[in-house]
């Protein structure tokens, strides 16, 4: 250990590995893969930063935020560790000396996020990289009983193969039993290299207040206004309450800034480096905001509205206290978001005639089935992630396998003439890239190459071509650009019955919608149970170390109270819901030649987008979610009476 010593006060100032920190580093350096489940803020990235300075060759990092990435490689290369990124909001030369640096070996850390593991020009790239350890960070995604499975996780396992990296080091803050057991498996991780430190954090005081909805704002006003100068996030569900909140707030001489998705990346990455650097901001956010924030000294975590479960809380109450120093996480609760909750999760299952849909073109197509995932969305009337997730379980069931990503266009503008292109080459290199230049399409500036009819007219494969492009791209001879996303599967089995694995999968999907609709109801009783919250939690994630209650949660305090009853809401009937859905059944019907089904106008009136809802600009009819307080199921059944 003494190398690892010397380097730990060498890059980071520290005499002394943390608890896990010493075990997690230790097994990395003797070549087995691990798993790191801390706490939110306790040092998972030192896990892999300071193996990457002793491993031979790159470690890879796969990060799920721009902003996560952003910050860790300023404090990489700070603490003079070479690290880089490629992202999209990279210019040419700053990709193209990433790459070069990656190469030579300059750089020894790369972060990439997963989706850039799908483009094809990347693949080919690192696929000539050494690379000594594969690092995922919020690791739980590759779970579908994780809070929020991601299917392009699902695949790192084939990477890591596909890639030849021996190690993976998994990191997680909120991992359940049954998370832990699929990432163990997925990347044959060993049970004595599963190291968890515990999820309990003795500095974190737990309040579940009890509050009905019209004082929320006042609660929130006297709070603040006893605690100025500290450091606040303060979380809601919608964009709108988020902005509302914070107009209200310094309306009452409460400095507070909305930040959510609907504004601009540049503004909101302005609003977060004024949060870093001040000392008292406060933050009105939605989910959006947090991931990658390493503030030391957030002192308060307020839940306005209800969290999305209990993996998003115990990640939204991780922020504060970093520092060690005593903070407050406080909830307020009454039942007033609870269906907007339980709606987000209805509005995602896909419906059975769009799995068919699905199932007809793989059935149709001979051997290898082409997927551009956004036309595909918009034909099925399928959300991005469930129509990924759709595609990950036909996966499982073996009717496709897939083959590989491709951009399906490719544009590139000449930053030098055509004829001085050709002469940087001789002999069959230069009729290649004649080729090259012959099938490519010219408008007033940019050429769009047509690949099929360039390897019918020329005898060379499509890496060949990806691999010129780019090097061109990187020699600074051209601009080049790729849209179209498409995944290519190969059908493994087509000889399947419609109908019946549309519904066997529906079925699946079903009982992932109740098994989240479950979990809200699990958060729903932590939050309104009289017991030690502490203790319930480090349960719930598997952390068995904290024997006896915390003494400081809100419960504990004995300031237990049971939550307000809500207001019931007034009847609706059948008649009522069809006469405000007409005009919706009358776009429908013009744009897909059918009417709306029982889930649309379900999911028009709670106002849950999808992708059949957008192309008819819903939201302009009218009565887009005007029921939004109702619940689906409610709202379902009086459709159906």
């Amino acid at each position: 250990m003494l190398n690892i010593e010397s380097l730990l006060q060498q890059h980071f100032g520290f005499n002394a590995l943390r608890s896990g920190q010493k075990e997690v580093i230790e097994a990395i350096v003797n070549g087995h893969s691990a798993a790191a489940i801390f706490p939110t803020g306790s040092g998972k990235s030192l896990c892999y930063q300071l193996p990457a300075l002793i491993l031979p060759h790159l470690t890879l990092v796969i990060s799920p935020l721009l902003a996560l990435m952003k910050d860790q490689i300023d404090f990489l290369n700070t603490h003079n560790i070479p690290a880089g990124s490629i992202d999209s909001t990279q210019s040419r030369e700053e990709s193209t000396d990433i790459m070069q640096r990656v190469k030579s070996g300059q750089i020894k850390i790369l972060m990439i996020s997963v989706e850039r593991l799908k483009n094809e020009r990347f693949r080919e790239f690192i696929k000539r990289i050494p690379i000594s350890l594969m690092v995922i960070d919020e690791a739980h995604c590759i779970s579908e009983w994780g809070h929020n499975f991601r299917p392009d996780y699902i695949k790192l396992p084939d990477y890591q193969q596909q890639f030849n990296i021996k190690q993976a080091l998994l990191l997680t803050a909120t991992a359940t039993s049954h998370v832990i057991n699929d990432m163990s498996r997925e990347f044959s991780i060993e049970q004595g290299n599963i190291i968890s430190t515990g999820f309990y954090r003795h500095n974190l005081n737990l309040s579940v207040i009890p509050c009905n909805e019209s004082d929320k704002l006042n609660f929130l006003g006297n709070y603040l206004s006893s605690h100025q100068g500290q450091a606040t996030i303060i979380y809601v569900t919608l964009q709108k309450t988020a902005e509302n909140i914070s107009n209200w707030l310094n309306q009452n001489a409460l400095q507070a800034e909305a930040y959510h998705a609907g504004l601009k990346n540049e503004h909101r990455e302005q609003i977060q480096e004024r949060f870093m650097s001040s000392q008292g901001l406060c933050i009105v956010a939605t989910i959006a905001f947090g991931m990658g924030i390493d503030k030391n000294n957030i002192r308060h975590i307020i839940h306005y509205d209800l969290p999305k479960s209990i993996e998003n809380y115990a990640q939204e109450i991780g922020r504060a206290g970093r520092d060690g120093e005593s903070s407050n996480c406080l909830l307020l609760g009454n039942y007033h978001g609870v269906n907007t909750l339980e709606n987000f999760v209805y509005g995602d299952t896909p419906e059975l005639y769009g799995i068919e849909l699905v199932l007809n073109e793989i059935k149709n197509s001979s051997g290898s089935w082409e997927v551009l995932s956004y036309p595909l969305s918009s034909q099925s009337n399928i959300r991005l992630l469930a129509l990924k997730t759709l595609l990950v379980y036909l996966e499982i069931k073996g009717i496709i396998q897939p083959q590989y990503s491709f951009y399906a266009e490719y544009k590139f503008k000449l930053l030098i003439t055509q004829n001085d292109l050709i002469q940087k080459f001789s002999a069959e290199r230069q009729s290649f890239v004649q080729a090259i230049l012959q099938n490519s399409h010219r408008a007033k500036i940019w050429y769009s190459l047509d690949l099929d009819h360039l390897q019918q007219n020329y005898q060379t494969d499509r890496q060949r071509i990806i691999t010129a492009l780019d090097y061109f791209h990187e020699k600074g001879w051209i601009i080049l650009e790729s849209k179209q996303m498409t995944d290519v599967y190969q059908v493994l089995n087509n000889q399947f019955d419609v109908q019946q694995l549309a519904g066997d999968l529906y079925q699946k999907f079903k009982q992932k919608e109740q098994g989240q609709i479950q979990r809200i109801k699990e958060m729903l009783a932590l939050f309104q149970s009289q017991t030690c919250l502490s203790r319930q939690l480090a349960v719930y994630f598997a952390d068995h170390q904290l024997t006896q209650n915390c003494g400081h949660c809100s419960n504990c305090r004995g300031e237990y109270q049971p939550w307000p009853q809500s207001l019931p809401l007034k009847p609706i009937s059948a008649s009522e819901l069809q006469a405000v859905t007409s005009e919706l059944n009358n776009a429908i019907m013009e744009h897909f030649s059918q009417p709306a089904s029982i889930a649309l106008m379900c999911r028009y009136l709670c106002g849950i987008t999808s992708p059949w809802l957008t192309k008819i600009r819903a939201k302009k009819l009218g009565c887009f979610g005007l029921y939004e307080q109702y619940g689906y199921a409610e709202i379902r059944k009086a459709l159906i009476a």
